[in-house]
């Protein structure tokens, strides 16, 4: 069952939108001048396309015009007239600016679509196939940061001062190396049932052997902190404190996460911890509460981040949940089942509240890849050798606008038996990251930049 729609006050109206996308425009820039920008008379004059479609609750708008600019096709939402050209850059300090993008940046970067969408999958998940991504085909690219861009130009025009994006040291784009912390004891079980499967006892009876002898595969966290160390990187870590599987039967964690933190401590040195909040907790405040109780009885300090386990978000209830908990910052917004940007856009936002008609306080860090998303049986099965030449237009992407890569690769997937989206297929991806000299930041140095 779905949450209901809460009743929408105040409205969302032109200027609450206007204002939710200044703002972030405003964050994406340094020291952006003061230029009027609307929908009247003002120095950067946006076409208003909208007509009344954000006084009802449809989730999708019509299908998008599409514009050839700076070397890519892109969709426009809520372009009337597409027969002008995109930018008129006028004597005088004035801009024309014909594609209404101002309510398509807040449709994709509110999450308009999945809040009032009823498509959910089997997890209480909105899928990537009901999504404007899947269906025209832009999931890998930030239209907001180009649409952010038009804008940009038109101001650069008006003011004569060029903007550049806020920076991360010096880098030209930032790096967010995450692990979710699923399972530390259970890398010996699939092989143990396969060969009991196939009747091969000796087999099963050497894999249980291991298992009660020897330190479990998964067990790898202080190789997975060295690992991403090596490259002058960052972890951070978003632990289980439920061990016990979700109502729905789907599990959680496979160790208890109080009894192991002082290995767990050891192992991690001094690396960032989050919450990882277990299954059903996007829905449950009072629960997820409890949660970062003892995620924090175990760090001893505050645990700002979170990210939920197999992604779960309700649209109508977490971000709710999330302020009231008062969370610094989420990762959980991306597809699991493709890699890209979930809304359209490649560095930290605030999720709108749209029962209050305000941005959300915490920080939404989206999630651009996930390892189980390149090869699991219900997502990509990409090819070893795929992968880094899959990723790297994305990639492209983010460094183009200076935006944030968040990168999952679970503590799982560091063993050496995984050939698909293994360590080779992490060092390759890190290698590149580095080459691109990328910052590697962790949750809380991003919560800072964006300040």
């Amino acid at each position: 069952m779905l949450p209901p729609l809460p009743v929408l006050a105040p409205i969302i109206t032109a200027e609450t939108r206007l204002a939710y996308v200044l703002r972030h425009f405003r964050e994406a820039y340094t020291n952006v001048p003061a230029v009027s920008i609307g929908y009247e008379e003002a120095q950067v004059r946006i076409a208003d396309g909208a007509g009344q479609f954000f006084e009802q609750t449809h989730p999708y708008p019509s299908a998008p015009a599409y514009r050839d600019y700076r070397g890519q096709r892109l969709p426009f939402f809520f372009d009337a007239a597409p027969e002008n050209s995109l930018l008129e850059l006028l004597p005088a300090g004035r801009a024309i600016i014909h594609a209404d993008i101002v309510a398509a940046a807040f449709y994709l970067l509110s999450g308009w679509q999945e809040f009032f969408s009823e498509e959910r999958d089997r997890h209480g998940r909105f899928p990537y196939a009901a999504s404007v991504q899947h269906r025209y085909g832009f999931v890998t690219v930030p239209v907001v940061n180009y649409y952010f861009d038009v804008l940009k130009t038109a101001v650069e025009h008006v003011s004569g001062q060029a903007l550049t994006p806020k920076g991360w040291a010096g880098a030209p784009f930032a790096a967010f190396v995450t692990h979710d912390i699923d399972n530390l004891h259970s890398a010996w079980k699939q092989p143990a049932k396969q060969a009991l499967k196939a009747g091969h006892l000796l087999g099963f009876s050497r894999q249980l052997w291991q298992h009660l002898t020897r330190p479990d595969a998964w067990d790898n966290l202080a190789r997975v902190q060295q690992t991403v160390a090596g490259y002058g990187a960052k972890s951070t870590f978003f632990f289980l404190p439920e061990h016990r599987p979700g109502a729905n039967g789907t599990p959680n964690a496979d160790y208890a996460v109080a009894k192991a933190w002082p290995r767990i401590a050891a192992a991690i040195g001094n690396s960032e911890v989050g919450l990882h909040g277990s299954i059903g907790r996007a829905r449950e405040g009072s629960n997820l509460k409890a949660e970062q109780h003892r995620m924090q009885d175990c760090t001893r300090g505050p645990v700002d981040g979170i990210r939920f386990h197999y992604l779960g978000w309700e649209p109508r209830v977490t971000p709710f949940i999330l302020d009231t908990l008062l969370f610094a910052y989420d990762s959980t917004l991306g597809f699991a089942e493709h890699y890209g940007f979930r809304n359209s856009y490649c560095r930290p936002f605030h999720p709108f509240n749209f029962a209050a008609g305000k941005p959300c306080t915490f920080l939404e860090i989206p999630l651009n890849v996930m390892d189980a998303t390149l090869y699991h049986p219900n997502y990509l099965q990409l090819a070893p050798d795929k992968v880094l030449p899959a990723l790297r237009p994305m990639f492209e992407e983010i460094e183009r606008f200076g935006g944030v890569c968040t990168v999952l690769w679970h503590n799982e997937n560091f063993d050496p038996a995984n050939q698909h989206n293994g360590p080779q297929q992490f060092h390759a991806l890190m290698e590149y990251l580095r080459s691109r000299r990328a910052a590697f930041v962790n949750g809380t140095d991003i919560c800072v930049t964006m300040s």
